[in-house]
């Protein structure tokens, strides 16, 4: 198992890399040498190799065997090989299993974990280690994506120093340090992520480069596939960013259940540099991982390339013309050795002047003088020689695992102070640390190397600083036992040893290829003295049969281990039984060995225990108990020993006596209740065993199942009675007689058949009202067998022949009283009787009548205005109005103290009443009452009236009545007497709520208030403003009761505080009103840069000049990016005039702007700063590079022209086309060269180039060219396309559709030549 190394973050990295390829395939390679490092130009591939004692190969399962590539290498010599190709170079893991060797050699598992680019300085191992290969043999592979390649490579044993051998980690790891106090911890191996199975390496590639990330997600636990994001840096999606320099690509290995994502960056460039982040989520997992990636520029020492044939222009138009095509010089230098130029020419330009470049270029023949200008421009300076050292650290050591190393260096000048450091971190003086002086040399002793010690060294002298990297071997650990195959039977006992060469080694127990769980609950235990290791199970059974193998870093050692399972015997088989039905069932069996489970079966399928059966195993015995048989428990039933072929049987036979369930009728007393006419059918379920036979009686009378209308079934599991048609006759009580070899059982069924009943008599109306009446009835003679349970009423309009039902809750009484009719209108009414089985017919109706009545009195009658000989009353329409409708008012008054005489003779009315009684003479009636005297002589329909002609300083009673066809209504009548006198009423402004602040509007909008007052007589009003008449732009209109002031547009000027003065002869009251206008504020003063400093910028302003006569609430501040000028906000209702924003971008410029803001809104201008600040990264000078302004302006052209399209009638047809133009352009749909403008039938879309024209369920007049035409300002374009719409209309739809007739013959004159063209065109061919 790779053991994970160690990124320049400190976070763990898996030992795979990604595939450079297009092909989603797995490869492997297999390496025979114990060793093997290859150094190339630009880029260091370091191959580390593990040896076990035999090679694993990957699973038959996971990946199938292909034809592998063979590479032999013969020859060997010490050389530092470089290649100018820096694509990475990688493979994948080759999972554990197992292999047979060739007999002739031992093969080795080689990962390759990463490629690392470093300076020439830095980059190039000591050539003792490094060897190089000149023969290669190769064989080719199927092309099969899903095929993994595998690798073979044959090298001599010797050809790698033995100090070199047993390496863990293939990668020089720069890693970050850790404190003093805990360098000689051992580092922990960090768990693996819960997703990622493998996650992308950082790495380095040079300007121009390609290079693959790759990251793969274990799908044998996931029912979708999860979801993978690649960002740069914090924010950036690159899902919206591929294109010619990166692609995103995703495959699935349906037989590894492995999903593999790649990210392809493409010919990089500087600005790709940075820190990535990969991402997966799956529903409520999450797993992610950051990665470096480094561009560099290409080293000087490339130039020893022919540049007179590199910069010559690509005769086959290849994207990269004018720049050197590494890969084409690569291919070129495969097949033959390039000659070294006999001139050099990038001398000659280095110490020519830039006005000789083209003269030059043209002298040694070289067209593209671009792409040497770029390339000369990137040559880098030669660095300066140390003058702090005179002999550096060697770029890597090595040492063992216990043993000890010097780190030597040099000084030039032995005063300077010098630092040593590990990850980063200072390193104290320690006894595992010690450092020595020897004249000029400095030395740092390491005692005790561990794995912790694994890590990037550095020392530093001054300002300059030199690293290396230490490399810890750990030796490997040797199988010196093998493991021996084990034989037994289930329940023995089975131990596994195994010895290995060190005490103490870490060791992994597999099974099948599987680790072995040795967790407390496990079956499996493991136990170690010494060099001796066991794996021990204590009760065996035939699952723990396999192939077991013990895993260590020298080796594999493996045995079969085959547990059988004993003979089966029987000691009591099954036996066959009857069991009455809810009599407990048991079936026992006995076997030997007694500890073998085994399953039950019934009618060949598996019984599983639950609450009705249990099942229990108890040495020997096997039971299957069941408390209450049913009779879905008879059949065969079968015991089957796990393991074994031999079963054993019995049957069981259920038998039950017959019953009726009549309780499944759900019904009280056994009675069932029909309605006439229906049809009624009773299914009672029946039981026994075996099947019983069933008679339906009514009285003495048999009931069979060939009658037509009353009939009876009998079924398996119920028997039913049907009557198709119910009569009052089938009322009666029905037997059921069950019969069978077990016994009888018999039951009764009383059926009742009821109906609706008759219908009442007519109503009686006995009462009448303005909108009510009263009405009483009978009870109907016939209530159809159920009790009445109510009744409905309807009533409709004599003339009318709809009726309305009055009462939806049932009415209890044989009274009612129907209200809310019309008054005027004659009625009628009718009455419905209700019982349990529905309504009756309706009633005879009732006579006809017609409600009628008087208005209700007059409402709120209050004095409205009183003088020295005047009373004015106002008052209100009454509630109700009668269907008469009102004729108007009648207005009385009674002075208080004057009387009137009534006299009735009551003789006349008993004279007529034909009554004769003694005291007749007598019969005349006296009374007084206040005299009322009529003011209006002709009724008033005005709910307002002066009553004139009164007594001064009189007391008088006011009394109003409400006229109509029916007769006065009830008088309203003044609470107290009224004094016919004037009465001065000092003035009083009653100011609204809203006017007692500040009153505030916008510029531009309408002022309106209205300030009511009091006061009598009619007060005088006066308005000023501070004091001085208001302007005549200024609208009054004064009245009795208020005054309004009306300004149509306000303006600033109108602002202030406004005085209102009412007086009544000498009294005075007064009010003030502050009216405020406001407007929008003017922009802030002085906005500029204070400081810049990291990724801050501090600004400062003064507030605005004009405040727009409102307080300034806040201020908004926004910026931009220098690049694109667009304004993004960056604080929003900020109340200060100085801020500090933060979070800007290293490397962009940015300027900013700041809007000021009152409770009206926004400035209308923002005001900007005059410099621009940059944000340059701390500790580096960026020199901006100098561009050339492009002009991307062009006219229109389109790219993809209009297509001729066949649309259907009636299904929205679209137009496509794109074109490109700078600026953008306008673009304008015609049709048969007509602009289409405002149509509805059409809508038109535009985005990114992309014109859509959209015809809304075309008709046949839709037909005909269409043009799409781009207008800006450099040029125009246009393209065109013809429509026809297939499947028209006939003459007769056009005419509904209101089609004028010119249209309909010219389109059916089309239509017909359409045809004729279609049926020439078929008889032609």
């Amino acid at each position: 198992m790779p053991e994970p190394t160690k990124k320049d973050d400190g976070q763990p990295e898996e030992n795979v890399a990604p595939v450079s390829g297009d092909a989603p395939s797995e490869n492997s390679v297999e390496i025979t040498p114990k060793e093997a490092k290859v150094a190339t130009k630009d880029t260091e591939v370091i191959v580390t190799v593990t040896e076990p004692e035999a090679a694993v190969p990957i699973p038959a399962a996971e990946a199938p065997q292909p034809q592998p590539i063979i590479i032999v290498v013969t020859e060997i010599e010490p050389v530092e090989g470089e290649v100018t190709d820096t694509g990475p170079i990688v493979t994948e893991p080759v999972e554990n299993g197992h292999n047979e060797p060739e007999p002739t050699r031992a093969e080795k598992l080689v990962e390759v974990t990463e490629v690392k680019e470093e300076e020439p300085s830095t980059s190039k191992v000591p050539a003792s280690s490094l060897k190089k290969s000149a023969k290669t043999i190769v064989t080719p592979l199927k092309e099969n994506g899903s095929t993994p390649k595998k690798l073979s490579i044959d090298l001599p044993n010797d050809s790698d120093p033995e100090s070199t051998r047993g390496r863990k980690d293939s990668v020089w790891s720069l890693g970050d340090g850790l404190p003093p106090e805990d360098i000689d911890k051992q580092i922990d191996t960090p768990p693996l992520s819960t997703l990622l199975i493998e996650r992308p390496q950082g790495g380095s590639i040079t300007v121009g480069g390609d290079i693959s990330f790759v990251a793969k997600v274990e799908a044998k636990d996931l029912l979708r596939k999860p979801t993978i994001k690649w960002f740069k840096g914090k924010w950036m999606d690159l899902a919206s960013k591929t294109g010619k320099h990166l692609q995103l690509k995703e495959s699935f290995d349906r037989f590894s259940k492995i999903h593999t994502f790649e990210m392809h960056i493409i010919k990089a460039k500087e600005n790709y540099a940075g820190n990535y982040r990969c991402e997966v989520t799956y529903k409520d997992k999450f797993d992610s991982c950051s990665f470096d990636l480094e561009v560099k520029e290409i080293p000087e020492g490339s130039q020893s390339i022919d540049i007179r044939s590199a910069f010559k222009r690509s005769s086959e138009g290849q994207d990269d013309a004018g720049e050197l095509d590494f890969s084409g010089l690569l291919k070129h230098r495969e097949h033959k050795q390039e000659e070294t130029p006999d001139v050099d020419v990038w001398e000659i330009l280095k110490k020519a002047r830039p006005d000789e470049y083209e003269k030059i270029a043209f002298t040694y023949g070289i067209t593209d003088l671009r792409g040497l200008l770029k390339r000369l421009k990137k040559t880098k300076k030669e660095e300066k020689k140390s003058e702090a050292f005179a002999k550096r650290l060697d770029p890597a050591y090595q040492a063992d695992k216990g043993g000890k190393i010097r780190l030597i260096v040099d000084l030039a000048d032995p005063t300077v102070e010098l630092k040593w450091y590990k990850n980063g971190q200072e390193i104290r003086p320690t006894p595992k640390y010690i450092f020595e002086h020897k004249g000029t040399q400095r030395i740092m002793v390491i005692n005790n190397c561990q794995m912790s010690d694994d890590a990037a060294y550095s020392v530093t002298a001054g300002e300059e600083k030199c690293t290396t990297e230490l490399f810890v071997k750990e030796l490997p650990v040797n199988i010196v036992k093998e493991l021996e195959p084990v034989k037994t039977t289930v329940n023995e006992r089975i131990e596994l040893e195994c010895e290995v060469s060190e005490e103490g080694a870490k060791i992994k127990w597999m099974k099948n290829g599987v680790e072995v769980p040795t967790g407390v609950r496990s079956r499996y235990r493991v136990k170690s003295e010494g060099t001796k290791h066991w794996l021990i199970i204590d009760d065996a059974s035939k699952d723990d049969t396999g192939t077991y193998s013990l895993m260590a870093t020298g080796g594999t050692s493996q045995a079969h281990v085959q547990v059988d399972l004993k003979p089966l015997k029987i000691l009591m088989d099954l036996q066959s039984v009857t069991v009455l039905l809810g009599q407990p069932l048991k079936l026992n069996c006995e076997i030997y060995p007694g500890n073998v489970p085994g399953r039950w079966y019934k009618n060949g399928q598996l019984i599983q225990p639950n609450d009705h059966i249990n099942i229990f195993h108890k040495t020997k015995n096997h039971n299957l108990d069941i408390e209450s048989s049913t009779i879905h428990d008879a059949g065969d039933y079968t015991f089957v020993p796990e393991g074994y072929t031999q079963t054993l049987s019995a049957k069981v036979h259920i038998i039950d006596p017959p019953k009726v369930h009549l309780e499944a009728l759900n019904v009280q007393d056994n009675t069932v209740t029909i309605v006439a006419g229906n049809k009624l059918r009773l299914e009672i379920p029946i039981s026994g065993e075996p099947a019983p036979r069933v008679v339906w009686m009514k009285g003495e009378r048999v009931i069979l199942d060939t009658g037509s209308r009353v009939r009876a079934e009998t079924f398996a599991d119920h028997t039913s009675l049907t009557i198709d048609v119910t009569e009052r006759e089938d009322t009666g009580n029905y037997k059921i007689v069950l019969q069978n070899e077990a016994g009888e059982d018999t039951a009764c069924v009383k059926v009742k058949v009821v109906d609706i009943p008759d219908p009442p008599e007519a109503p009686l109306v006995t009462d009448v009202g303005g909108d009510w009446c009263t009405m009483t009835w009978e009870p109907p003679r016939y209530d159809g067998g159920s009790p009445i349970l109510g009744y409905f009423i309807e009533r409709k309009k004599k003339q009318s022949s709809r009726w309305m039902r009055l009462n939806f809750d049932l009415c209890k009484e044989t009274t009612f009283e129907p209200k809310k009719m019309i008054e005027g209108v004659p009625y009628e009414v009718r009455i419905f009787a209700v019982n349990a089985i529905g309504v009756s017919k309706p009633s005879e109706p009732s006579k006809s009548f017609i409600p009628l009545a008087v208005t209700s009195e007059p409402t709120m009658l209050v004095v409205d205005d009183v003088t020295d000989n005047t009373v004015t009353m106002k008052w209100r329409p009454p509630d109700t109005i009668g269907a008469a409708g009102l004729d108007g008012y009648q207005i009385e008054y009674c002075i208080e103290g004057s009387k009137t005489t009534h006299i009735y003779d009551l003789r006349k009315w008993f004279s007529t009443g034909g009554c004769s009684c003694h005291f007749v003479p007598y019969a005349i009636l006296y009374f007084t009452a206040d005299e009322w005297i009529p003011a209006n002589k002709e009724l008033t329909e005005k709910t307002r009236y002066t009553i004139t002609g009164l007594p001064v300083e009189a007391k008088i009673l006011v009394r109003v009545k409400a006229i109509n066809a029916a007769g006065a209504s009830a008088p309203r009548t003044t609470q107290h007497s009224i004094l016919v006198k004037e009465v001065i009423e000092p003035p009083k402004i009653r100011i609204p709520r809203h006017l007692k602040q500040t009153y505030i509007r916008k510029v531009g909008e309408v002022v309106n208030l209205v300030v009511p007052f009091v006061g009598k007589p009619r007060p005088k009003v006066n308005w000023l403003k501070e004091g001085q008449p208001i302007e005549q732009t200024i609208s009054i209109r004064n009245s009795d009761c208020d005054s309004i002031m009306f300004i149509r547009k306000a303006e600033r000027k109108h602002s202030g505080k406004y005085e209102l003065s009412v007086q009544v002869e000498n009294h005075i009251d007064t009010a003030m009103l502050d009216i405020q206008i406001v407007d929008l504020p003017g922009p802030p003063q002085a906005v500029k840069i204070e400081e810049v400093w990291g990724n801050n910028v501090a600004l400062d302003w003064s507030p605005p000049k004009d405040s727009g006569n409102a307080p300034i609430t806040g201020y908004t501040i926004q910026k931009a990016d220098k690049k694109t000028m667009e304004w993004y906000t960056c604080v929003e209702h900020y109340h200060r005039t100085c801020i500090t924003i933060s979070d800007l971008v290293v490397g962009n410029e940015y300027f900013f702007r700041i809007y000021s803001e009152n409770m009206v809104g926004l400035s209308e201008n923002a005001t900007a700063t005059k410099d621009s600040a940059l944000i340059v990264k701390e500790g580096l000078q960026l020199k901006n590079p100098q561009y050339n302004d492009r002009d991307f302006t062009e006219p229109p052209t389109f790219t993809q022209p209009l297509i001729n399209t066949f649309a259907i009638a009636g299904y929205n047809a679209t137009l496509n086309c794109s074109v490109r133009a700078n600026p953008r352009p306008k673009v304008i749909w015609m049709k048969n060269k007509i602009t289409i403008i405002d149509d509805p039938r059409y809508r038109m879309f535009s985005n990114q180039g992309v014109c859509t024209l959209e015809i809304r369920k075309p008709s046949p007049f839709d037909g005909g060219v269409y043009t799409c035409k781009a207008v800006n300002d450099l040029g125009e374009a246009h393209v065109d396309c013809k429509l026809e719409v297939k499947g028209g209309f006939t003459f007769f739809e056009l005419m509904k559709r209101g089609v004028p007739l010119h249209l309909i013959d010219k389109y059916m004159n089309e239509s017909k030549t359409s045809e004729k063209s279609e049926s020439e065109k078929k008889g032609s061919n």
